[in-house]
């Protein structure tokens, strides 16, 4: 591995487990994305500020890292765009199957012990290997 950093893997996975505990601490909710931003899809009243500040802060701080280090956003795709559009279409039936994605299942689920969020982080994980598995072995990274 060349880029093995634990120091920094460390503390990113301290504060995504921070931030997920705050919003259920301070919120009670769930800092699951799909389901917050799902909800931006079906308003209810007194129900959309707190969901648009969500995203409006994933977003922004994507905009402060490429603005103060661009090169933590620099990565290159070896894949056909159509096997690209497929595995965001997949990811996205297999979010809405699931009930929630990888960030309210795997994270703040597993987190609090739920046992539905260690089956799906876990369907969620053997699946996106056997689909990494089928698409390199038998379409050589391209649908």
């Amino acid at each position: 591995m060349e880029n093995f950093t634990p120091a920094s893997a460390l503390a990113g996975g301290v504060l995504i487990g921070l931030a997920g505990a705050a919003m259920l601490y301070f919120n009670a909710r769930i800092a699951g994305i799909s389901g917050i931003y799902g909800g931006l899809l079906q308003t209810k009243r007194g129900d959309t500020l707190w969901r648009l500040l969500f995203v409006a802060g994933l977003l922004s701080g994507g905009i402060v890292i490429r603005l103060l280090y661009p090169q933590a956003l620099e990565f290159s795709v070896d894949r056909s765009m159509p096997a690209v559009i497929a595995a965001g279409l997949l990811v996205g039936f297999g979010a809405r199957l699931g009930n929630g994605c990888t960030s309210g299942h795997g994270v703040c689920g597993i987190g609090r012990l739920a046992p539905r969020s260690m089956v799906a982080a876990a369907t969620f994980i053997a699946t996106g290997a056997l689909a990494a598995i089928v698409v390199n072995r038998y379409f050589g990274g391209a649908i």
